[in-house]
């Protein structure tokens, strides 16, 4: 196979893996944008003031509405934990906010079938128990403090603009004359081009990189890697193996989807896909990042308590799946190429890319354009109240 036709080969997978998926990442976005129009962030942390479990339940909550990229969820928690959430709510958040989002399940269930989705709603909030029940078991005062000390110096992060921005509705009212009113209508278009445009490129990496595995990496080397002969092996290896794989993959939860139909695939355990797609929040730029915002210590922490937590979540599920026979018995994850046709996915794809374009031209014409300037802005920025743009939504979540 020559260099071009193997490169070919690659993107035409990856394109056809992004066509079959971009019906569900509009409306998906389209339904966290309604969301977090509705919901100011300054209700967030007034809702996420100690680590009980009714707070741990409304950060969760709070979070799976809050749709985030990886960088963009780790700033926005931080941001809430310096004015005056409790760190283990913040943390609750911050995977709620990529990893139980509506497009991860839609995507989820789209390429690799409904039980995934269920299994990513129900082991995510088993990875937040078990990580507050971690916490509440070691994780020290001093270094808490430590971490506080750090955050409170605002060193700058990515995507520090986007998550400290609040372009929420601020009239009250019935739910469906908020999202109707020209207010509301600027809300949702802003937050869902600025949620697409903190998201993009990992989404588009993670398509480049699953259709690169699927075309380059052959199956007989996922079944020996994921010890497929030894099906035992297999199912305590899959949750092991599968966070450390997505550690170095560089992508967001969303952009890890495809990646993992493919290592499905190959062989990875039912339970080693959950813990795959959970571990977006320990890529090694994600990590950099905890060092810088919290500390050295704080930032090992988290990469091994999140670590258990992925681990022991990807256990149960296998576990509980196994028992109940929801454990999909054909690998048949939509990976292959695929040619453009008149079928439902074409017909949704082109409707909601008008959606999708009427929302881009309201947000230009309102002036958000120079909203993605200052995405990527320092905390305190923001926070002095630099201007977002001519529509006056765009403000900072105090």
């Amino acid at each position: 196979m020559s260099s071009l036709h193997a490169l070919w080969h690659a993107l035409s997978i990856a394109g056809s893996m992004g066509w079959e998926i971009l019906w569900a990442l509009i409306l998906g976005f389209l339904l966290s944008a309604i969301v977090e129009a509705v919901v100011p962030k300054s209700t967030i942390v007034r809702l996420m003031g100690d680590d009980s479990p009714k707070s741990l339940a409304i950060a969760t909550g709070l979070g799976a509405a809050s749709s985030s990229c990886s960088y963009a969820a780790v700033a926005l928690a931080r941001s809430l934990f310096r004015k005056g959430a409790n760190f283990t709510a913040a943390m609750a958040f911050e995977i709620a906010s990529t990893n139980l989002v509506i497009e991860l399940g839609i995507i989820l269930a789209l390429l690799m079938g409904w039980q995934f989705t269920l299994a990513e709603f129900i082991g995510g909030p088993l990875m937040i128990i078990v990580l507050a029940i971690l916490f509440r078991l070691f994780l020290r005062q001093r270094i808490l403090e430590a971490a506080r000390e750090q955050a409170d110096k605002a060193l700058p992060g990515r995507m520090e603009g986007h998550a400290t921005m609040d372009m929420s509705i601020r009239e009250r009212g019935p739910f469906l004359r908020q999202i109707t009113s020209p207010a509301g209508r600027t809300a949702i278009s802003e937050y869902f081009v600025m949620n697409w445009a903190s998201v993009w490129t990992d989404i588009v990496i993670g398509l480049g990189i699953a259709g690169a595995f699927a075309a380059w990496v052959p199956n007989t080397f996922w079944r020996d890697f994921f010890l497929v002969q030894h099906p035992v092996l297999a199912k305590v290896w899959g949750p092991l193996i599968g966070p450390l794989v997505a550690v170095i993959s560089f992508v967001c939860s969303i952009g890890n989807v495809p990646l993992a139909a493919v290592l499905w695939n190959g062989g990875i355990s039912f339970g080693g896909v959950v813990s795959f797609v959970f571990a977006d929040l320990i890529v090694i730029p994600v990590l950099l990042i905890y060092r810088k915002y919290y500390g050295t210590k704080m930032a090992l922490f988290l990469f091994a308590t999140f670590y258990v937590s992925m681990v022991l979540a990807g256990y149960a599920i296998e576990l509980l799946f196994g028992a109940t026979g929801l454990i999909p018995t054909h690998r048949n994850a939509k990976v292959l190429e695929a040619s453009i046709t008149w079928n439902y996915t074409t017909y949704l794809n082109l409707g909601f890319l008008v959606i999708a374009a009427a929302l881009v031209l309201k947000f230009i014409r309102d002036g958000g354009v120079a909203m993605l300037k200052i995405m990527s802005r320092p905390t305190e920025e923001m926070d002095h109240g630099t201007p977002t743009g001519g529509t006056g939504h765009g403000h900072p979540a105090h």
